[in-house]
């Protein structure tokens, strides 16, 4: 019986999706013989080498696949092959490469009829994409349009996929959210349903799960986030999106108050990135920051925001609000201004509850009021019960700070039934501070003093350290909790008396930075002398 050959490795590997082996293999096929390798075999040791996340070596193989098909004379192979490296280099970021490989697949396409040649379509996925990103949206749609009815007519699954998720986008981005989650349907159902190529079902997944996170519809981000994750799960070497997968998985434990596998979570989808995953690099920076922000740790949330904006994405709302924790309102605010100047509706409306919260924040309770109306405009036209609680939420820090307490409480009883609902725990605790908080203001500090206590609970357990302060701080009362893991270093060594110069050679630091910390133990504490800081540890048992 003869072996079988590298090739037959390499194509075996590809039918398997063993996207390692299957890179491989045609490395040693062509190696052996590069004569051998088909066109499409050429095609598939780039899919492979993109799904390993080596996108460079799958432009080289995509070249020769290109170059090869317009040496026999096969426009519609060269056509092809064009277009799938347009698609795979916007995936990638390249956009300007993506834009001369996608005018080249063009010029070929354009030569061809497309009844005949129906594999030269692809081409057309890229410019209908391109017109998207750009804003020409009518375009756009028309493009895809055309697509569609080439695929319907000659049933390919793929190019349906493209047309139909493509479309989607387009109406999200116009507004037109129950009409683009329609559309989205279409292209999400055969994708996780492993009825799509691997390329395009990561094409079409990775956007459309950001569409409906983004987008508050959570019963969609839990069904394809789930469907999404089966599907990666089930490759166990695939790299390319798997970043991706984790970071939405991680989003969701956030929500659902599990922090802890929500980091576990953040930093795999970390660990893919630097495995080479290139579609993780704002995704995964981008959620292991808002842990850090929800944990209190701000400096880290920064560093982490900082990396997912050197990525060309904005990072926010989370970054605004980071700022707005950190007490700088005015800054969030000139942030989230300037990210929501000029942004597709869809983006907008992403934006709009960080708005309101930082709006009023920074004083401005008219700005606030037409973020929070202009959210509750979005969630009439498309009502999913993330969207309807978020909107609650908003409507009654508006409320509150227009001095209308009764109509407050009335919508954030309605917003925290709805969180709790779907089992979101920190914006419960949320809805419970800002009702302690009306209570409060209105008939004195006992009436507020159950809420904020039920909101400091909730807090606690999650972890949410910042949050424990402000609820602590509304009381009176000085909370361990406010201190960093190294305050409480420098705290405890000044408890037995060490000088700052001590303190420093006792944690190897300057001591400059001895001193910024113990400065930053009085404001927190509210405290003046090393003495009274001392007496305030014993009390607290942290010594």
């Amino acid at each position: 019986m003869v072996a079988p050959t590298a090739l037959e490795h390499g194509r075996s590997a590809v039918a398997e999706r063993r996207w390692g082996a299957a890179a491989e293999w045609f490395a040693d096929a062509q190696r052996d013989d590069s004569s051998a390798l088909t066109e499409r075999d050429l095609e598939d040791w780039a899919t492979a080498l993109f799904l390993r996340g080596e996108q460079r070596r799958a432009t080289e193989a995509l070249t020769t696949a290109h170059d090869s098909s317009l040496a026999r004379g096969d426009v519609a192979g060269a056509a092809r092959a064009a277009g799938v490296m347009s698609i795979q280099l916007l995936e990638a970021g390249e956009v300007a490469g993506a834009g001369v490989w996608g005018a080249r697949g063009m010029r070929l396409a354009e030569q061809l009829d497309e009844a005949n040649h129906l594999g030269a379509m692809v081409a057309l996925v890229p410019t209908a994409f391109g017109a998207m990103f750009v804003g020409d949206i009518a375009e756009a749609i028309r493009r895809f349009d055309r697509i569609a009815a080439v695929a319907d007519r000659y049933g390919d699954a793929d190019l349906a996929a493209h047309a139909a998720f493509g479309r989607g986008m387009c109406l999200t981005m116009q507004g037109r959210v129950a009409e683009g989650f329609a559309s989205l349907d279409a292209a999400m159902e055969p994708a996780v349903a492993g009825r799509l190529s691997p390329l395009t079902t990561c094409v079409v997944v990775r956007m459309t799960l950001d569409v409906a996170h983004r987008g508050f519809d959570l019963e969609r981000a839990e069904r394809w986030t789930t469907g999404f994750a089966r599907w990666c799960d089930a490759q166990p070497e695939l790299v390319a999106y798997t970043g991706q997968s984790y970071a939405y998985r991680a989003e969701l434990a956030t929500l659902h108050g599990t922090w802890a596998e929500a980091s576990a979570h953040a930093a795999r989808a970390d660990e893919s990135l630097r495995a080479g995953d290139f579609t993780a690099e704002y995704v995964a920076n981008y959620r292991l920051a808002e842990l850090h922000r929800l944990r209190g740790e701000l400096r880290a949330a920064e560093d982490r925001y900082r990396r997912a904006e050197q990525t060309g994405w904005d990072p926010q709302p989370g970054l605004a609000l980071a700022r707005l924790v950190a007490g700088d309102a005015a800054g969030a605010q000139s942030m989230v201004r300037n990210a929501a100047a000029g942004v597709d509706d869809a983006t907008r409306q992403r934006l709009l509850p960080a708005i309101a919260l930082i709006e009023l924040a920074a004083g401005d309770v008219a700005a606030a009021r037409r973020a929070a109306d202009e959210l509750a405009e979005a969630a009439r036209a498309v009502p999913t019960p993330l969207f309807d609680a978020v909107t609650a939420l908003a409507a009654a820090r508006v409320l509150h700070a227009e001095g209308r307490a009764s109509d407050a409480l009335g919508e954030l009883s309605t917003a925290r039934a709805a969180f709790a609902a779907i089992d979101a725990p920190y914006e419960v605790a949320q809805c419970r501070l800002l009702e302690g908080r009306i209570r409060r203001d209105a008939d004195g500090p006992d009436a507020g003093r159950a809420p904020l206590e039920a909101a400091r609970r909730g807090f606690v357990e999650l972890g949410a350290r910042l949050d424990v302060v402000a609820v602590d701080a509304l009381d009176g009362r000085r909370s361990v909790d406010a201190l960093t893991a190294r305050e409480i270093e420098v705290l405890r060594l000044v408890t037995t008396g060490l000088t700052n110069r001590g303190v420093a050679e006792r944690l190897s630091l300057s001591e400059k930075t001895v001193a910024r910390h113990l400065s930053n133990i009085y404001g927190k504490l509210r405290l003046s002398s090393r003495a009274a800081a001392t007496a305030w540890a014993y009390q607290q048992g942290i010594v």
